[in-house]
């Protein structure tokens, strides 16, 4: 087992690739604060066998991201553990499928606070943390619809979009202090975002892939973990991970 010295900061954490993330994370020896917006449960339960399988010092925060009161609570956690952070993984996010001209406002503007919002709230809070460490790194969950565009998912798109320029910008912005910023743009990974799918097209999704299959969230976190610890040279990056789809 890996012992790296360092905190972790995860949004939308109880599932998916978040959880996998806090897994690979713990496994390294980092200390955690790991944040769900709705699944409390199941984030309870993570932590307690992160604590279990790797003794790892973890604690949770349940609240919205793209919430500006939330967030500095949820940065006044890491007093707890010791007030540092190294690493910040922008995780949270959601996803609306339909078409666009039946968006409601309301939606709109749940997934650019969900996706895009929360992204700007956490980086704003980590900077200042990281400019008096020295350094840092963030590493934002993209798609590869922030690269191309999705039909029907307009909305998300926009918002990966915008995390992917969010990306390019502040990883300029930043390189003088030692901050490096990534992206991380999945493809199509096995979790439940995709539930919405049949079977049917599950398969026919998967037919479209070259690499014949989705991507796990272990290899999604694989990735995350790689570029939030190596390569100093790296940033302002977006990286994809979509077995060749697109």
């Amino acid at each position: 087992m890996e012992y790296t010295a360092g905190t972790v900061l995860i949004t939308g954490a109880a599932r998916g690739i978040g959880r996998a993330c806090a897994f690979r994370f713990a496994q390294a020896g980092f200390r955690l604060l790991l944040n769900t917006r709705t699944s409390a449960a199941q984030l309870e339960d993570l932590r307690a066998e992160l604590s279990a399988r790797f003794g790892a010092v973890c604690l949770t925060s349940i609240g919205d991201a793209g919430d500006e009161v939330y967030v500095k609570e949820l940065f006044q956690e890491l007093n707890r553990l010791g007030g540092r952070l190294d690493v910040l993984v922008n995780n949270a996010g959601v996803s609306i499928v339909g078409l666009l001209q039946d968006m409601s406002l309301d939606e709109w503007n749940r997934i650019i606070s969900s996706n895009l919002t929360s992204a700007f709230l956490c980086c704003r809070s980590a900077i200042p943390l990281f400019l008096h460490q020295g350094g840092g790194s963030i590493i934002n969950v993209s798609s590869v619809w922030g690269n191309t565009g999705a039909s029907c998912e307009a909305a998300y798109s926009a918002t990966k979009g915008g995390i992917n320029a969010l990306t390019k910008a502040l990883a300029r912005e930043l390189a003088p202090s030692h901050i490096r910023v990534n992206a991380a743009a999945f493809g199509a990974i096995d979790t439940e975002m995709n539930g919405h799918l049949s079977i049917e097209e599950r398969r026919s999704l998967e037919e479209e892939i070259p690499a014949g299959r989705y991507g796990t969230p272990e290899e999604a976190a694989e990735l995350i973990y790689d570029l939030a610890v190596n390569h100093a040279y790296l940033t302002g990056q977006i990286v994809t991970m979509d077995g060749a789809w697109t």
